[in-house]
């Protein structure tokens, strides 16, 4: 009995993770920034901040999943982090306005004194080198 038991609970098991489940598909892309809507002129250290970014969906497939960030010393390069749903009835966005684009807001408090630069990442140029949109914000107390 107990062995006709175990064999039935394999079975079981071995049926109900099946990899065809209808779950959607999708994978992470970063994208870059089209533009610095607002940025804080300078930071006060201990308050956060907020910058509010745009960036373009190449189709409707594409949601905002979090912020590429990277911290270096007194540096910080960002990104838009995105999940795309691999799905055949994605829409072009490719003819959006930069005013219709959707906007983010990345919160920032400052940790140290000094100068912060921030440089947002706007794709690559004809060699494939990264270009950037920077800016040196200095921080008071």
């Amino acid at each position: 009995m107990k062995k006709t038991l175990t064999l039935f609970a394999l079975v079981a098991l071995l049926f109900s993770c099946s990899p065809d489940d209808n779950m959607p598909n999708y994978h992470l892309e970063t994208l870059p920034i089209e533009a610095v809507v607002s940025i804080p002129e300078e930071l006060t250290m201990g308050e956060e901040h907020e910058i509010v970014l745009k960036y373009r969906r190449p189709t409707t497939c594409y949601g905002f999943n979090n912020f590429y960030y990277d911290k270096e010393l007194n540096v910080r390069t960002v990104a838009i982090n995105t999940f795309v749903q691999e799905d055949n009835s994605c829409v072009s966005l490719a003819d959006q306005a930069l005013e219709d684009l959707p906007e983010v807001t990345l919160k920032f408090l400052p940790t140290s004194n000094g100068t912060y630069i921030f440089k947002f990442w706007t794709g690559k140029d004809d060699q494939g080198e990264n270009t950037f949109i920077e800016y040196e914000i200095p921080v008071t107390e």
